[in-house]
């Protein structure tokens, strides 16, 4: 029983002689790594959040943490640029429509005189992609609605 006391002491001590510095180091060093893990995951947020920007940015309006900037000849440039684009596309589709064929290769469906073909799995990928951009979009314009509405309230209750 002795000598298991003895030999227990002594391994407990030894086990308490560590050395110091190295188990510093291996601090440091893991401190260090979290850090740079830190660091990746804020600059991959910024660049989601700046690649999210660049939507509005294209129609000339710029969202920042309390103020809402639009610019008037951006935004008007964008619209009749898009109302252009559309009109292109549109006309086109008529006069294809009128010929009898229909192609559109990114969403899958060709109609000419004498078949119909349509590749499900690129018009589900097209409608999916479309969807999601529009989603972006309507989630944008929610964002900014609910901060004009908490900057209205919170004028509001300023100047009463």
């Amino acid at each position: 029983m002795r000598y298991l006391l003895i030999s227990l002491l002594i391994l407990l001590s030894l086990t308490g002689c560590e050395d110091k510095e190295a188990q510093a180091e291996h601090d440091a060093q893991v401190a260090q790594q979290a850090r740079a893990h830190l660091l990746a995951e804020l600059e991959a947020q910024k660049a989601q959040e700046a690649q999210k920007k660049p939507e509005f940015n294209k129609m000339g309006i710029n969202v920042d943490q309390e103020t809402i900037t639009i610019d008037m000849n951006k935004t008007k440039d964008f619209f009749n640029n898009f109302g252009k684009q559309m009109d292109m596309k549109m006309k086109k589709m008529a006069e294809d429509m009128e010929k009898g064929i229909i192609e559109n290769k990114e969403a899958g469906v060709e109609i000419n005189q004498q078949h119909i073909h349509i590749d499900l799995n690129k018009t589900r990928d097209f409608l999916i992609n479309w969807g999601q951009q529009l989603q972006v979009f309507v989630e944008e314009f929610d964002k900014m609605a609910k901060t004009l509405e908490i900057n209205s309230s919170n004028t509001a209750d300023k100047g009463m």
